[in-house]
C-alpha cells in the first residue's frame, strides 16, 4: 500500500510539472522578429521600439517584437527577399529598395518633388501613397505604414558643395536604386550604387568620396569622422516602411493583423514627430565634431541640372500630378 502511495504521489507530481510546463509554454509569448541596417541611435530605432511596445501593450503580452538593428539579419534587399520567401519576418526598410520589387515606388524617389514634410505625409498617407504600399502585396511582401527616414542631403569629404557645379566629379554613394543614379549621373556624379552595411568602410577606405543621407543618419553614424562638409540639398524625401513577410502576416490571427498594421502607423507616426523634434541639436552637433554646413545652396541649380531625369519616366506622369496636388491635412 506504501509503495502504491509513494507511485501515486511521484506520478501526481510529474502529472503537475508536466502541466506547469505545459502552461509556461502556452503563456510564452510569439516572437516576431524586426530588423533594420542602422545603429541604435537612428530614429529607425525609435520608431522599432514604440512599435514592439504598442504590440506588447495591445496584445496583453501575447506577441514580443524582437528587434535586430546594425543589419544583423542582413542589408534591406536581403531583408525584403528574405520576407518574400518567408525566412524573415519583418522590417524597418529605407524606401529607396522598393523600386526593385515594385517599380511604382520610383516615383516617390523623384528629385525635389515634396515641398516639405508636410507634403510627403499627406501624399504617403493619402490615395497614392496607400495604392503604391498595396502592390507589395503583389510579391508577397505586406507593406504596414510609412515611417521617416527623412530628407537626403549630401557630404563629402572634398569640398564645400554650394551650387550643382561643385557636385561635379565628386564620386558619391547613393542607394541601389535606378532613379537616384539617375539624378546623381544628370548632376554630373559618378554615381556608386551601394548597399549601407557597405558604405561606412568605402567612406572611411575613400574608395568613395561622399554620400547622401538625412541629419539622423549624418549623427547617427558620426559621418564627421570621414566627411568634412554638409550641404542641405534635402533633393529627395525617403520614408522608412514598416513591412512584414506576407506568409508571416497571413497567419496571424485577424485581430492581431489589425493591431499589428495600427501599431505600425502610430510609431511612424511617433518617429517622424521625434526626427523634427531633433535635427536643430543633431545639426549643431555636426558643427561642434568639425563639419562644415552649407545651410542654403542654390536649389535653383540642382533642379535645373536634374529636368532630364522626369522624362525618363513618363509612366509616372499622372502620379506626378497626384503629388503636385496634394495638401497637408
Amino acid at each position: 500500500m506504501k509503495g502504491f502511495t509513494r507511485f501515486a504521489s511521484l506520478a501526481m507530481t510529474v502529472t503537475l510539472a508536466a502541466l506547469l510546463f505545459a502552461t509556461a509554454a502556452i503563456a510564452a509569448p510569439k516572437v516576431i522578429k524586426l530588423g533594420h541596417t542602422v545603429n541604435e541611435q537612428d530614429s529607425f530605432q525609435v520608431a522599432a521600439l514604440k512599435f514592439a511596445e504598442i504590440v506588447k501593450e495591445r496584445t496583453n503580452g501575447a506577441y514580443a517584437i524582437e528587434i535586430y538593428p546594425n543589419a544583423a539579419l542582413g542589408d534591406e534587399r536581403t531583408m525584403l527577399e528574405g520576407m518574400q520567401m518567408g525566412t524573415m519576418d519583418m522590417g524597418l526598410i529605407t524606401s529607396g529598395p522598393f523600386v526593385n520589387f515594385v517599380p511604382e515606388f520610383g516615383v516617390l524617389d523623384l528629385p525635389f518633388i515634396f515641398k516639405n514634410n508636410a507634403h510627403a505625409y499627406a501624399v504617403l498617407d493619402g490615395e497614392l501613397g496607400q495604392a503604391i504600399l498595396a502592390k507589395l502585396d503583389t510579391v508577397g511582401i505586406k507593406g504596414l505604414a510609412y515611417a521617416e527616414r527623412g530628407f537626403r542631403n549630401l557630404t563629402n569629404s572634398v569640398r564645400p558643395v554650394k551650387t550643382a557645379a561643385d557636385i561635379k566629379g565628386l564620386k558619391i554613394r547613393v542607394m541601389e536604386n535606378e532613379v537616384y543614379t539617375n539624378t546623381f549621373k544628370a548632376l554630373g556624379v559618378n554615381a556608386v550604387p551601394m548597399a549601407w552595411t557597405e558604405t561606412l568602410t568605402a567612406l572611411q577606405q575613400g574608395t568613395i568620396e561622399g554620400q547622401e543621407n538625412p541629419v539622423n543618419v549624418i549623427h547617427a553614424f558620426k559621418l564627421w569622422e570621414s566627411q568634412k562638409y554638409v550641404t542641405m540639398t534635402r533633393h529627395a524625401y525617403a520614408a522608412a516602411i514598416f513591412t512584414m513577410s506576407g506568409r508571416v502576416f497571413s497567419k496571424l490571427p485577424a485581430d492581431v493583423q489589425k493591431i499589428v498594421k495600427d501599431a505600425a502607423q502610430e510609431a511612424a507616426v511617433y518617429e517622424r514627430a521625434w526626427v523634427a523634434d531633433n535635427e536643430a541639436q543633431q545639426m549643431a552637433n555636426l558643427k561642434k565634431n568639425g563639419m562644415e554646413i552649407v545651410e542654403d545652396p542654390d536649389l535653383d541649380s540642382f533642379k535645373a541640372g536634374v529636368q532630364s531625369v522626369y522624362a525618363k519616366y513618363p509612366a509616372f506622369a499622372e502620379a506626378l500630378k497626384q503629388i503636385q496636388a496634394a495638401t497637408p491635412k
